[in-house]
């Protein structure tokens, strides 16, 4: 606008001298006479061109908008030269292509079009190509642009900042031609115009990226802040202030470190390495202020080092952090679960051949009373270890996701026996009252351990925490309520705050303190109940702390086909005699000595003919040469690089399929499938030797002696 105020200025100086030199040309009175008119007039069109000038000046200083700017260059242009139609065209956003920003009068319906910016689209792309004023007149002028044609046009082209950024055109149907001093009034319009109109893009360009980089910077999820050498917030983001539980304009000058942490060095190092425009590590750091985990990166904006100004990038990685901790947790549970399953297969051998050689050892009358007291202590304890591998199996290890009839006292039980350490460490009480006859529910089994484990650890950890002297009590019970199988584990601990109570199942929600828990056991535990159609509900027990039932729907049991492996490891058979019939002939398949010994007394008392073999190469050999009426084999044992005995047996006599019973002490749930799917009966060690009689005894029943081969 200020070259305008200039042209205005040049043109009043101009219109003074010219007056002048007219006056002192004048030789008389007369001429003076027709002189002074022919000079008034052409002040009085001067007049007119410097108002109309000054009031484009004021137009186009009142806006900023390129279209609104376009508008009223035309409007005014068209105005000046009393001409039929203008328009402007701009190449802005392509060079090679002029769009039609704004055309009134006949010209108006070139508004919006588009063309090449060349000589063959009219006088307005030769102006804009040549850079120089194009006048055309009469039948042959060539179209003003596109296929527009006008018997009198003019274009001028638009040179702003060393660049021609456009072009405006002119047209008359019937006049004079224009004069030399339209085209002088177009070009010099034109020429301010352009400055005018170039700003006006810029600043639509500087706006539009301004608009742009806000709307980024505040739709990061993570926290952005500009802070200067003092450390202060200059710049930030919604996603900072929402982090900070504070409204935008309360971040900005404030101190960022006391912001995020109170005082943190590790911070101030972070921001000190930035501004040396040195390249640093991103830092991760627990906000005891926000109780969130933050990794922070941080960068000098400028490359003069006394700025001091740094971007920092604050990402909120307690979530990650936490599923990396619980991924830690599972990678090593998978580790326990491997090694467990290890150590099971080398106890269970020596486990089997102590408790039934005990339980051997009980029946016989000869020990005295005192002897019988010591073998039955071994029998005891010997099936407790038994017991206490099968609850560590249970609970390492996750079998086939498969609905099956689950029996509620049964899980809490094997829960129970396994966190009884828990208990005696934290000096807790823990009372059972479980309901008779309830109905099973149907689920997966493994996922209900998961809860009901959770539950019972969360309440031990819980009572751990009261003071001395306190009850530290620990109570669980089910019961049938409706159509629904209730359990409740209630405890005397401190309780939930009541804060916490609406959020206590989401993630990453806790009481602990950190480190000593994830928050996601509850949030787990909620999500299985609800896959198995139940709930998990919280309320305050009637000894202070909390209380939590998990209801599942009561399912009816369903009977485990004879010979299929229960999920507590014992093989459900029908009832069979207690005494197998005498004078059978069994092979015993073991590579332990100790489970032959065990084995082959145990079927020798009761009058069978066992022949055992160690090695799967010798029971072949057997099979070969003698027929059985039952064969005990572990099936693991290899005959061959990748194949077993128990898949060699069924495919060379399938005969035997039916008097076979196979003893593993491989604890995989992949063995348990496998040895489904070959139809055998089978057990796992260490069992119970009356349930192997009994199926024995089942199978030996109905089958004649054989004679020798």
């Amino acid at each position: 606008m200020t070259l305008l105020w200039i042209l205005v200025t040049a043109v009043a100086v101009a219109v003074g001298w010219w007056l002048g030199r007219r006056m002192a040309a004048v030789p008389s009175a007369r001429g003076a006479r027709g002189a002074l008119q022919e000079t008034r007039t052409e002040l009085t069109r001067r007049l007119n061109e410097l108002f109309s000038l000054q009031e484009l000046a004021y137009v186009l200083s009142d806006s900023i908008h390129l279209d609104r700017m376009a508008e009223q260059v035309a409007r005014y242009v068209q105005r000046f030269l009393q001409c039929d139609g203008a328009a402007v065209a701009l190449a802005l956003d392509a060079p090679d292509r002029l769009k039609v920003l704004s055309a009134f009068g006949i010209l108006s319906r070139l508004e919006g079009l588009e063309a090449s910016a060349s000589g063959e689209s009219g006088l307005m792309g030769a102006a804009m190509v040549k850079e120089q004023l194009q006048v055309a007149s009469g039948e042959d002028a060539p179209p003003l642009l596109g296929s527009l044609e006008a018997e009198r046009a003019a274009a001028v082209p638009l040179r702003a900042h060393g660049m021609t950024i456009g072009a405006v055109g002119v047209a008359r149907h019937q006049g004079s031609d224009f004069s030399e001093e339209d085209l002088r009034l177009l070009s010099t319009v034109a020429t301010h115009a352009a400055m005018a109109l170039a700003n006006a893009h810029f600043f639509s360009l500087v706006h539009s990226g301004k608009l742009q980089w806000e709307t980024t910077f505040d739709a990061l999820a993570d926290g952005v802040a500009v802070v200067d050498q003092t450390g202060r917030v200059r710049r930030a983001n919604r996603s900072l202030a929402a982090m900070l539980g504070v409204t935008l304009p309360d971040v900005i000058g404030k101190d960022l470190e006391r912001l995020l942490f109170g005082r943190s060095p590790e911070l101030a190092g972070l921001l000190d390495t930035a501004r040396r425009q040195t390249r640093c590590p991103p830092l991760t750091v627990r906000s005891a202020t926000l109780n969130r985990i933050l990794r922070i990166t941080a960068s000098a904006i400028s490359a003069d080092v006394a700025s001091g100004w740094v971007a920092i990038l604050m990402e909120d990685v307690t979530e990650q952090k936490a599923f990396e901790a619980q991924l830690i947790q599972s990678e090593k549970m998978a580790a326990v679960g491997q090694l467990v399953s290890g150590v099971a297969h080398e106890l269970n051998n020596p486990l089997t051949s102590i408790a039934g050689l005990s339980e051997f050892l009980l029946q016989r009358p000869e020990p005295s009373e005192a002897d019988r007291g010591h073998v039955r202590v071994i029998h005891e304890q010997a099936e407790r270890a038994a017991r206490i591998v099968q609850d560590l199996l249970t609970f390492a290890r996750k079998g086939p996701s498969e609905p099956a009839g689950i029996d509620l006292n049964e899980v809490t039980e094997r829960a129970v026996s396994l966190i009884s350490y828990e208990v005696r460490l934290r000096k807790a009480d823990l009372e059972m009252a479980l309901a008779d006859k309830l109905p099973s529910v149907l689920g997966d089994r493994h996922e209900i351990q998961q809860v009901v484990l959770n539950l019972l650890t969360n309440a031990i950890h819980a009572v751990g925490e009261v003071p001395p002297g306190a009850p530290r009590l620990v109570r669980v019970s089910t019961e049938r309520k409706r159509n629904k199988v209730v359990l409740r584990v209630a405890d005397s601990g401190p309780g939930i705050p009541e804060e916490l109570l609406p959020r206590i199942f989401d993630p990453f929600v806790t009481t602990k303190d950190p480190g000593k828990g994830t928050g996601l056991g509850l949030a787990i535990s909620f999500r299985i109940a609800e896959s198995h159609g139940g709930t998990i509900e919280v309320e305050r027990s009637r000894w202070g702390g909390a209380l939590f039932a998990l209801s599942l729907p009561a399912a009816d049991a369903r009977a485990t086909p004879p010979g299929v492996q229960r999920p507590d490891g014992a093989a459900q058979q029908p009832p069979a005699p207690e005494q197998p019939p005498r004078g059978r002939r069994v092979l015993l398949v073991d590579e332990d000595p100790g489970v032959r010994r065990m084995i082959g007394i145990l079927f020798a008392q009761d009058g069978q003919e066992v022949e055992a073999a160690g090695d799967a190469a010798h029971a072949l050999d057997l099979l070969k040469r003698h027929t059985y009426d039952l064969v005990l084999a572990d099936p693991r044992i290899a005959v061959s690089a990748g194949e077993s005995l128990a898949t060699v047996l069924c495919a060379r006599h399938p005969e035997l399929k039916p008097r076979t019973i196979f003893i593993t002490a491989d604890v995989r749930s992949e063995t348990d499938q496998w040895l489904t799917g070959l139809g055998c009966r089978y057990f796992r060690k260490p069992f119970v030797v009356r349930e192997l009689r009994a199926a024995a005894a089942e199978i030996l029943a109905p089958a004649q002696p054989n004679p020798t081969q």
